[in-house]
């Protein structure tokens, strides 16, 4: 086996050459989902080297002659979006905004260096304090930036016709959009969808905001460099590289454009199972759809790339602002209020480590994390009439609701949940291959049930063998998977290492495919001590039993 997937600076995606013999396709159209931080299936040549592109640049460090600073927070994208692996998800880092409270209202003091406060400097004398003017200062965890592309492509007339400001239909729920304007369009106001208050409605702006403001990196859409702490003077002995920083590289391309791109081209995380779980009718009947709306459906807009136009797609939230009570950060953004927050997609929810804007929720495991996420949604808001709701459910159904959350992110097949699929879950598939009765979508069988037609078979192992993290061995070469054929016969298998017991040969230690002469020699060139590769027994000795089992394998191994 080899891995699918390598990883040399970025990610590499290689295409699995797997004849239909070998995988017993049904010649349907399921393809399986992408996973989170991977690329849209559809690109093209030219586009998935864009995307690639784009990635090298997300995780590259901007240095101090290419723009860094003067004060920063972090010098790459990657560093703040991204959860694990999962390059351009949710982070744990922390942003901090501060600004004054003028009897109720936020000021932001943008004469000091506010609202936003670059935690780092490229040197100590111009580093950044928080002023004791600022009487508010809160955190926000940074978001991530997966399926941009699909988000940006949401009609802004579906996001107006969702509004209810005054809550004419006695909900509970008043959502409204954030009408703002990109910076590459000023002067036309759009639906803001970027950012914890929607306070940027393309993803441009948002990568060349978070380049000025997290990186200090001016660009050709905002050429103006941060003052530490307003301070003007410390700004010119500081910034020592001509503005705009972000300049064109060979094609024409900025940094902005490049990252831009690779948060476009970024696929939404998978769902698994797709649909059908008990929890996902108790997510609706507690009124979680009211604000988390699971399905949108993006622009047919002929300028959009094929993958991204007119494509249903569940992102469970509707990217509208909220009034959310006590849990509102007490900052003005925009056209947002104090109180008022975004609703953040739920998608990928089950591999994030801080939920909430705050990351308050970011203790315990999954089900203590949404819990407290859910609990702490905040008094006298919008969602005070589902958290009551919430907390009125028995147990039993707050393990389902929280099941069904755990489906946001889940890999296909991925049974264990750790975010990769190999022998482990195969060997889960195969219990569920042996069972009898009707897999239903609570079952945890339903993991590997990827046509949901109520069971784990060979149709679904056939996607199985896609899945896999390396490619599926045929060690007998008779162009049937080796998992394939353990499925149907588990005592081909005696050991449940994966392989074939023919393809087997413990007693060919050169590897030549035959046990002999050579493969004598070892052994009795160590009799007597510990030598690992003449040890073929793992007693820890050189011995008459490893002798003997040179004897019993003597010849072509099989397989060979």
């Amino acid at each position: 086996m080899f891995p699918k997937f390598g990883l040399t600076g970025f990610l590499v995606l290689a295409t699995v050459s797997c004849g239909s013999q070998l995988l017993a396709f049904t010649g349907d159209d399921l393809v399986l989902q992408e996973r989170s931080g991977e690329p849209f299936q559809e690109l093209s040549t030219a586009q998935l080297d864009a995307w690639i592109q784009g990635r090298i640049d997300y995780g590259t460090p901007v240095t101090i002659a290419g723009g860094l600073g003067p004060v920063f927070n972090k010098s790459n994208c990657q560093s703040c979006h991204g959860t694990g692996s999962i390059v351009g998800g949710p982070g744990t880092i922390e942003v901090t905004f501060f600004g004054a409270d003028d009897k109720g209202s936020f000021v932001d003091l943008t004469h000091l260096g506010g609202p936003v406060h670059q935690l780092s400097a490229i040197n100590s004398e111009c580093h950044e304090e928080i002023p004791v003017e600022a009487s508010i200062v809160v955190n926000h965890i940074t978001n991530g930036a997966l399926a941009y592309g699909l988000v940006e492509a949401i009609p802004d007339a579906m996001l107006l016709a969702m509004e209810d400001p005054f809550d004419n239909d006695g909900d509970g729920v008043s959502g409204r959009a954030s009408m703002t304007e990109a910076l590459e369009a000023p002067g036309v106001m759009r639906v803001g969808k970027f950012g914890w208050k929607a306070q940027l409605p393309t993803v441009l702006s948002f990568s060349a905001d978070a380049s000025l403001g997290e990186m200090g990196l001016t660009n050709r859409l905002l050429p103006d460099e941060i003052a530490p702490n307003g301070d003007q003077a410390m700004l010119d002995s500081c910034d020592t590289v001509a503005d705009p920083e972000d300049q064109p590289d060979a094609n024409g391309l900025e940094f902005i454009d490049r990252v831009t791109t690779y948060q476009r081209y970024l696929a939404p995380p998978p769902q698994t199972p797709k649909s059908g779980m008990t929890g996902e009718a108790i997510f609706n009947n507690v009124g979680c759809t009211a604000c988390h709306t699971p399905t949108l459906t993006t622009a047919d807009d002929p300028q959009l790339e094929s993958f991204l136009r007119n494509r249903d797609f569940k992102p469970y939230g509707d990217f509208l602002l909220h009034c959310m009570g006590t849990l509102g950060d007490g900052v003005r953004m925009g056209d947002a209020f104090e109180c008022e927050m975004r609703t953040p997609p739920l998608w990928g929810l089950r591999w994030r480590q801080a939920m909430l804007h705050d990351g308050r929720a970011g203790s315990g495991d999954f089900a203590a994390r949404v819990t407290t996420a859910i609990n702490e949604h905040g008094l006298f808001g919008e969602a005070s009439a589902s958290m009551a709701l919430f907390a009125a459910l028995s147990q039993g159904e707050k393990d389902a609701l929280i099941q069904f959350l755990d489906s946001l992110g889940r890999i296909e097949f991925d049974f264990d949940g750790d975010e990769d699929v190999d022998l482990d879950d195969f060997q889960v598939f195969q219990d569920c291959f042996d069972q009898n009765g009707v897999i239903v979508p609570d079952d945890a069988c339903a993991i590997g049930d990827i046509d949901q037609d109520g069971d784990a078979d060979l149709d679904d192992a056939a996607y199985l063998m896609q899945a896999l993290d390396v490619t599926p061995d045929d060690c007998n070469d008779n162009g049937v998977a080796d998992l394939i054929e353990i499925l149907g016969d588990p005592s081909i298998d005696d050991n449940d290492d994966g392989v074939l017991d023919a393809c087997v040969c413990i007693a060919d230690i050169n590897d030549d495919g035959t046990v002999g002469g050579p493969d004598l020699a070892v052994v009795l060139s160590f009799w007597g001590t510990s030598n690992a590769g003449a040890d073929l027994d793992g007693d820890g000795l050189v011995t008459g039993a490893d002798l003997s089992l040179i004897l019993a394998n003597w010849g072509p191994c099989p397989g060979g």
